[in-house]
């Protein structure tokens, strides 16, 4: 197996630059992961609060900003992945399992594949940016089946039901009815506390219309948007670890509703991957100033960079 090449910090560190970018806050993760909480908190109380004569404006508006956020909770568990969240891994662990998407364990060991052999044939992420560039065609389709929800039912529950409807005549529905409930135990919860919650104050559409079509809709397009700019277009085989991820820049509209929480310096982050997301803006100042940058596979924005991943001609 080809083993994709690695960055020495060394190479262009001095100890006391590289110290700093290294350590890992005992704060300022749980910080991030809080505002992530408080904004889709903030984000559900202005829809809840508005009059009904501009919930036509803020629900949508809502919707957009809780599914970045919850984008936001899941780069987060992707930084306790990387033991990079809290520096007691034991706090770390406990956070990523339990206070963001969860299933941090097996995240763990499927995205430490995907740094090991990014972009090589091994890489398992490599079917996601192997398409491109496509057509702007086929990108449309593809961001109607995110906002639609086909994707979110594809990835999520399409499986499942495929698997009971096609279950052989003797075997029994209980234990694959269980085993669906136990996988989705978080998912059941947070519906059933929710809407107990706020169901006796007529509030019983806050989970569906707060909480689920976010996740089903904005925040798939945003992830596809998110894996395009870090990888796409980024050549098989790539031996130049400066060029295995793409550092996309972002202003302050696409951090809030696509790129939260340093997502967007993704080359930084495959060069040194344990350094925690909130010190990568400072590893990009650094390696700029030492001339590093026109070396680094980079892009001036998000729509930039949607351009070269649709350059593909459509079909005469």
């Amino acid at each position: 197996m080809a083993v994709a090449a690695r960055i020495d910090p060394k190479a262009y560190f001095e100890p006391q630059e590289w110290a700093p970018l290294a350590r890992r806050s005992r704060w300022k993760g749980l910080a991030l992961l809080a505002h992530a909480w408080v904004v889709i908190g903030l984000a559900m109380a202005m829809a809840v609060v508005s009059p009904w004569w501009l919930k036509p404006v803020t629900i949508p508006l809502a919707i957009m900003i809780i599914g970045g956020r919850q984008l936001g909770v899941s780069i987060l568990m992707h930084d306790a992945a990387h033991a990079a969240l809290h520096p007691d891994l034991a706090i770390n662990d406990w956070v990523g399992n339990h206070l963001t998407t969860g299933g941090l364990i097996d995240y763990r060991n499927y995205h430490l594949q995907h740094h090991k052999y990014a972009q090589q044939a091994e890489d398992p992420d490599l079917v996601l940016s192997a398409p491109f560039p496509i057509t702007r065609t086929s990108l449309r389709r593809k961001i109607a089946r995110d906002l639609t929800g086909q994707t979110y039912w594809k990835q999520r529950w399409s499986g499942l039901v495929s698997r009971i409807v096609h279950r052989k005549p003797d075997e029994p529905l209980w234990p694959l009815v269980k085993a669906a409930i136990w996988g989705r135990r978080r998912f059941l919860a947070g519906m059933v506390v929710t809407v107990a919650v706020t169901a006796p104050f007529g509030l019983w559409w806050v989970w569906p219309v707060l909480w689920l079509v976010p996740q089903a809709t904005w925040l798939p397009m945003i992830s596809r948007l998110r894996n395009i700019a870090e990888h796409a277009c980024v050549a098989k085989d790539e031996p130049d670890p400066l060029r295995h991820a793409r550092t996309t820049s972002a202003n302050w509209i696409e951090r809030a509703v696509i790129a939260p929480y340093f997502v967007n310096y993704h080359c930084e982050h495959h060069m040194f991957m344990h350094v925690p997301c909130y010190n990568l803006p400072r590893a990009h100042r650094l390696l700029a100033a030492k001339g590093v940058l026109p070396g680094m596979l980079t892009a001036p924005g998000y729509l930039s960079m949607l351009r070269v991943a649709t350059a593909r001609p459509a079909a005469a």
